[in-house]
């Protein structure tokens, strides 16, 4: 083995390990060998094929792929800890994604990762007060991958976003670590104040497809939420909640529900004594 490659698998296994894949996936399809190699096999690094693949999908006639690669590469040289989440983000999609084998998978087809890069770049222009640039991203987002997710938002690391498709996620929501959500997610407001208006979301926490957590409002670490609530209260760490308005049906039901994915609602005790 090469120095060179010897060094990427002790400093950054899961680039090493996407290289792998990259290479595998070559020889078993080689009608993907250009696509594969321009988006991956052809750069150094995992922060430069983040960069390539981010404005390769935003790229248009009204801002050049040049231009976005060169933004996406100052944002990672300025803020590691963007390249750090999409690790983590990477990894979570493996872990809890059973459509998801490989590393390689999120990078090249896998538009919820692809999104969540996109709103971390823009969220790194926002902070930088490059606000106009920053909602330029947010809507190329929004029309590439029907992820619309406000650059003002604080999304936290180890974030899957399955399918991916009608997420809206509002500018003061905050979203903690290992977070898992389905399609069709809405963390909005409730109305048109201008101040802290939208939910935040404690570490841990599944949402369900289609559910709408709405308001200032606090889900507490680790709790699930039904496909199909509408949230509009706060809700205790480690609960249950399903049905419109959501209300507690029991708890969470293990210490991850993100990781475990489970979205099944156990009958409680005394619903199994009356059936």
């Amino acid at each position: 083995m090469a120095m060179a490659e010897t060094y990427i698998r002790r400093v950054d296994p899961v680039w090493s390990r996407i290289l792998d894949e990259a290479r595998e996936a070559v020889r078993n399809e080689p009608l993907l060998g250009g696509f594969v190699h321009s988006s991956i096999l052809h750069h150094d690094s995992i922060d430069r094929a983040l960069g390539y693949r981010f404005a390769q999908k935003l790229a248009s006639a009204e801002m050049s792929e040049q231009i976005l690669r060169e933004l996406a590469e100052r944002a990672f040289a300025d803020d590691p800890a963007i390249i750090d989440a999409a690790r983590a983000d990477i990894i979570a999609v493996f872990d809890r994604d059973p459509a998801c084998t490989r590393f390689l998978q999120p990078i090249l087809f896998f538009k919820g990762f692809q999104a969540l890069l996109a709103f971390r770049i823009s969220h790194w222009l926002w902070q930088k007060r490059r606000r106009d640039l920053a909602r330029f991203v947010q809507m190329r987002a929004s029309e590439i991958y029907g992820v619309d997710i406000h650059p003002g938002a604080h999304l936290g690391r180890g974030i899957m976003i399955d399918h991916a498709h009608s997420i809206v996620i509002g500018e003061t929501s905050v979203v903690g670590d290992n977070v898992s959500m389905l399609h069709s997610v809405t963390l909005g407001g409730t109305g048109k104040e201008h101040d802290d208006r939208h939910p935040k979301i404690g570490d841990g926490v599944l949402i369900g497809a289609g559910a709408k957590v709405l308001g200032n409002i606090s889900i507490g670490h680790c709790s699930r939420i039904a496909a199909g609530s509408v949230v509009l209260t706060d809700i205790p760490p480690m609960k249950t909640v399903a049905g419109v308005p959501a209300r507690i049906v029991g708890e969470a039901g293990c210490a991850q529900p993100s990781a475990t994915m489970n979205q099944l609602i156990e009958a409680q005790p005394s619903e199994k004594a009356k059936g």
